[in-house]
């Protein structure tokens, strides 16, 4: 594997990928609480929700790398010490935002650290593949850190959807 497979998974460090928020046909968002259950609710929350906006079809490609974000988030973002965090603050948020033809899953944390895929030729490592996998999945991927008085990140992933089916009016 070498070192040539971490430039190929430098996120884009940037804002969303270039979609108008104005035009986001439908959003969802959920927090999650400070303990590794978080990552079994991000499934079903996501199940949920494509489910309800006819998006089913890329279920196991959003639901994997959903699983591998909170699943970094949860790992990597977490203070020492922060599972005791009050209920009324969880750290993690995972947000589901649908364009008609691109899904876009972000999850928010705590953390300033960059996501950094670990260069592992070991693979049964269950550490460090998590990016490899979300980039596998993903058609992109990035992460921007929050603005203002926000601290922590945002890691994002935009799964492009088929065309919907309608009738053309041409027809």
């Amino acid at each position: 594997m070498g070192t040539n497979g971490s430039t190929m998974l430098q996120p884009l460090r940037q804002g969303l990928p270039p979609l108008d928020p104005a035009a986001v046909s439908s959003a969802a968002s959920c927090a999650l609480p400070a303990r590794y259950e978080a990552v079994r609710e991000a499934r079903q929350f996501t199940r949920r929700t494509l489910d309800q906006w006819g998006t089913g079809e890329r279920f196991d490609d959003v639901c994997l790398v959903v699983s591998e974000l909170v699943t970094n988030a949860l790992r990597h973002a977490l203070p020492a010490g922060h599972a005791r965090v009050p209920e009324q603050t969880p750290p993690v948020r995972l947000h589901l935002m649908r364009w008609t033809e691109r899904l876009v899953c972000a999850v928010r944390d705590p953390s300033h650290d960059s996501p950094v895929a670990q260069d592992s030729d070991d693979f049964s490592a269950e550490s460090g593949r998590g990016l490899f996998l979300v980039d596998s999945f993903a058609d992109s991927w990035g992460w921007h850190p929050l603005a203002g008085t926000l601290h922590g990140k945002v890691v994002w992933a935009l799964f492009r959807l088929p065309h919907p089916a309608q009738s053309d009016p041409a027809e």
